[in-house]
C-alpha cells in the first residue's frame, strides 16, 4: 500500500504520534523514551511558550492502517530572523527502514514549509537549542540519555540517500570522575577565587535569592550561546516555563553558579544524576509508577552517571577560571554521591575552547551526531 502522511489534527492521530516509538523500539536497550506528557505539551500553547514565535506541525505516516513514521515541522521565526534564513526545521523523526516512508515524511515538512516561504530544510532540530537535536551517526551501541536523540543506524543512510548534507556535527564527552580534583583545575580555581573575586554558590543556600539567581543564570545562557549554530534567545515566557518546571526537581548541589564580587552571575552549570534507567523503567509514562522511578533517581538514589546538560560562561569571563571552579566544586560532590562517570550534552565539534577544557580528565569523544540541511525548490525532498 502507498504511504500516506497526515497532519495530526485529532486525538487519535496524536496518540499514534506519541506512541510510535514505544512500538518501534520495543526491546532496544539503547533507547530512552521521552515522557509522553512532555510530547503532548509541545503542541499546547498553555505549556509551550515557544509557540509564541514558532509554528509547529506534527505529521504521522501510515501504510494502510499501520503507523510507520512520524515527524514534526518547525518554523522558528526568531531563529530565522537571527540567522537571516528562511529555514524549516524537522524534528522528532522516527520511521521504519523504508525509504518511501522517510521520503514521504520529509517531503511533508518541505511542502508545509514552502507554504510559509521557506527555502531550506534542516534537522533534526527543536524549537529551541535546549530541545533534542542532531541525528546519531556513530556509536549506536551506546545508551541514549534524557536530553539526546538515539536512533538506529539506518536513519542517517536514509537522509544521505535523499540528498541531505552535513550542516554541523556535535560530539559528546565522557569522563571518569577522579578521586581528587586535578591539580590544574584546583590551581586555576584558587586563582579565580583569590585574584578575580569569583565564588561558587548554590541555589537554596542562605543568602542566595534562588529564583532571582536562577533567572540570571537563564539570561546568561542567552548571552553565552548567541553565536552557537541555530540558537535563538529564550523569551521571558520560556525562561519562566523552564524554571517553573525544572527548578523544584533538580538536585541543587549539582548546579554550581559562579558569581563575581558585584553579585552578578558569570557562570552556570546544570548537571543532574542520569535519568536513563528511570525513564526506561517508566516506559514514557508518569502513571502509575513512572513518577516513582524518576523521583528516586532525582532525589533519593542517583545512578553512577551524571549528565552535564548545560554550561555557560559570560563572554568577558571566559578564560578566567570559571570552568575550573565548576570542576573544583563538582568532582568532590560527585564522589560523595557515588557518581563514577559523567557525560556532556552535544558539543559542536569546532568549538575548540569548549572541548579543550576537558583535557585534564582524559576525555573520550563519543556519539557523533549531525544536523542535515538541504535547499528546497519544490514540494518534495
Amino acid at each position: 500500500m502507498k504511504v500516506e502522511v497526515r497532519k495530526v489534527t485529532s486525538r487519535r492521530e496524536m496518540d499514534a504520534f506519541v506512541r510510535l516509538p514505544r512500538r518501534l523500539y520495543k526491546g532496544v536497550k539503547q533507547y530512552v523514551p521521552d515522557l509522553e506528557s512532555d510530547i503532548r505539551h509541545m503542541f499546547d500553547r498553555r505549556h509551550n511558550p515557544s509557540l509564541e514565535f514558532s509554528d509547529i506541525q506534527p505529521f504521522v505516516a501510515y501504510r494502510g492502517e499501520e503507523v510507520v513514521g512520524r515527524i514534526v515541522g518547525i518554523i522558528n521565526r526568531r531563529a530565522n530572523e537571527t540567522w537571516h534564513e528562511h529555514t524549516v526545521r524537522f524534528g522528532m523523526i522516527e520511521f521504519t527502514d523504508d525509504e518511501e516512508v522517510s521520503r514521504a515524511l520529509l517531503s511533508a515538512v518541505v511542502s508545509w514549509g514552502r507554504g510559509y516561504g521557506m527555502d531550506a530544510i534542516e534537522g533534526p532540530m527543536g524549537a529551541t537549542d535546549f530541545d533534542k537535536e542532531g541525528m546519531l551517526v556513530a556509536d549506536f551501541n551506546l545508551p541514549g540519555t534524557m536530553n539526546t536523540i538515539w536512533n538506529p543506524d539506518y536513519y542517517p543512510r536514509h537522509l544521505e540517500s535523499l540528498g541531505m548534507e552535513k550542516a554541523v556535527d556535535w560530539l559528546q564527552i565522557r569522563v571518569q570522575i577522579p578521586r581528587e580534583v586535578p591539580a590544574r583545575y584546583h590551581r586555576t580555581a584558587q586563582y579565580a577565587r583569590e585574584q578575580i573575586g569569583l565564588r561558587v554558590v548554590k541555589l537554596g543556600e542562605r543568602g542566595v535569592a534562588t529564583r532571582a539567581v536562577a533567572e540570571q543564570a537563564m539570561h546568561l545562557f542567552n548571552e553565552s550561546y548567541q553565536h552557537i549554530f541555530g540558537f535563538a534567545a529564550l523569551s521571558d515566557g520560556q525562561i519562566k516555563s523552564y524554571l517553573d518546571h525544572y527548578l523544584p526537581l533538580i538536585d541543587k548541589r549539582m548546579m554550581p553558579i559562579v558569581m563575581n564580587d558585584r553579585q552578578e552571575v558569570v557562570g552556570a552549570a546544570v548537571t543532574i544524576g542520569s535519568l536513563t534507567k528511570a525513564l526506561q523503567r517508566a516506559h514514557g509514562r508518569l502513571l502509575p509508577t513512572g513518577w516513582f522511578h524518576l523521583l528516586t533517581a532525582l532525589k533519593l538514589k542517583h545512578e553512577d552517571c551524571a549528565e552535564m546538560l548545560l554550561v555557560a560562561v559570560r563572554p568577558d569571563y571566559q578564560g578566567l577560571g570559571v570552568n575550573a571552579l565548576f570542576f573544583d566544586d563538582l568532582i568532590p560532590i560527585y564522589n560523595r554521591l557515588g557518581i563514577k562517570w559523567a557525560e556532556t550534552g552535544p558539543q559542536l565539534e569546532d568549538n575548540v575552547r569548549e572541548l579543550s577544557q576537558w583535557t585534564p580528565l582524559k576525555p573520550e569523544y563519543v556519539k557523533r551526531r549531525r544536523c542535515y540541511k538541504k535547499q528546497i525548490t519544490d514540494n518534495r525532498i
